[in-house]
């Protein structure tokens, strides 16, 4: 595969991760659970999927370029708000648009 190709299959990979706790009552995606989630455990869920996908990522770099560079405060401080813009529509859906779709059946 090019590097597009990585790039791109990589930026819809970190858009699943970081709907992902807002979407499902299991936790960390595998376990059931009897009652509903908190919201500090989807908070939990969502850092641990975003370190998850850092890993991937990092993963991805070293393959595409053979070494991992130093990254700087900047590039997390980045990477973090990107992740939340990302999480945003699981999070309307979780925490807004489910009350409307109930009340209107």
């Amino acid at each position: 595969m090019s590097d597009g190709t990585y790039t791109w299959a990589y930026v819809i990979v970190a858009v699943i991760a970081a709907n992902l706790p807002w979407l499902t009552e299991r936790r960390f995606f595998l376990l059931p659970t009897k009652t509903a989630k908190s919201a500090a455990f989807r908070l939990l869920e969502w850092l641990v999927m975003y370190f998850v996908t850092g890993a991937i990522g990092l993963g991805l770099e070293h393959q595409m370029t053979g070494q991992i560079y130093h990254k700087s405060w900047v590039f997390f401080t980045v990477t973090v708000s990107l992740f939340i813009v990302f999480a945003l529509p699981g999070f309307v859906y979780r925490y807004d648009l489910r009350k409307h779709l109930r009340a209107g059946r």
